[in-house]
């Protein structure tokens, strides 16, 4: 679980050890890591800077060793718009705007970091004959938003580079999906008071509606879930609806 410290990533991560997984969480402070790890049953934590090669190596060879393998990757680790315009809600500014250090440094952490844990994992995935990779995204609003350069185009990178390595996986016996959580969390990337990304005054979703969707994709039930985009806003619909069309829950 990379960004597993706190926020969606935190979510998810205790949700899959209450359901029995054991769990290692990641973050760029080993400290922080381990601390959080500490509070769930059979978690360990992981330093991890997912824009460096070395690094991602180094948490991938632990990660697999102290749990004997690896099931399921979660790529979730990700930065927002703050860093880049503290006043994004408020005062979105133009593309022409950005710094092209905050542009960089997005990407590489929201797209590149997606990237090069997957491309470290999966051949270990591979040689073992089966895996799971989950990509955290948001909605196709988000992507194209006025006021979202960086984050929004790393985002939309996120969901094409998903779809191309579900193509590149497919028959392998190792899994590329979507998971995003339908609407604006409550994860400190957007302020809790004030307007809402698109407007309106909605509340916040609590990041713990990513728990029944994340721990259903490393069910038994999911093994064979390739190549969809799932809302965990709307997941129970979303499979309830699959379910009485006479399917397998997913294909």
């Amino acid at each position: 679980m990379t960004g597993g410290t706190s926020g969606l990533g935190w979510a998810m991560a205790r949700a899959l050890a209450v359901a029995g997984s054991s769990v290692a969480l990641t973050g760029r402070s080993g400290a922080r890591a381990r601390e959080v790890a500490a509070d769930l049953p059979g978690a360990i934590g992981l330093p991890l800077d997912v824009r460096s090669e070395s690094s991602v190596a180094a948490a991938v060879q632990e990660a697999w060793s102290r749990l004997g393998g690896v099931d399921m990757l979660v790529n979730n680790a990700g930065i927002g718009m703050r860093t880049v315009n503290p006043g994004f809600m408020t005062e979105p500014q133009g593309f022409w705007r950005v710094s092209p250090a905050g542009f960089r440094d997005v990407i590489e952490t929201n797209l590149t970091g997606y990237f090069l844990m997957a491309r470290e994992i999966t051949p270990r995935m591979l040689a073992a004959g089966a895996g799971r990779v989950v990509n955290v995204s948001v909605n196709h609003a988000t992507m194209t938003r006025a006021g979202f350069v960086p984050y929004g185009p790393s985002r939309a990178g996120t969901e094409a580079m998903s779809r191309v390595m579900a193509a590149d996986l497919r028959g392998s016996g190792v899994t590329v999906n979507l998971l995003r959580p339908g609407g604006a969390t409550a994860t400190g990337m957007i302020p809790p008071e004030g307007p809402r990304p698109g407007g309106g005054s909605m509340p916040l979703l609590d990041p713990a509606v990513m728990g029944p969707p994340i721990v259903w994709l490393a069910s038994a039930e999911a093994a064979a879930v390739h190549d969809q985009h799932i809302s965990a806003t709307e997941f129970d619909d979303w499979l309830r609806t699959r379910s009485s069309a006479g399917r397998e829950p997913f294909e």
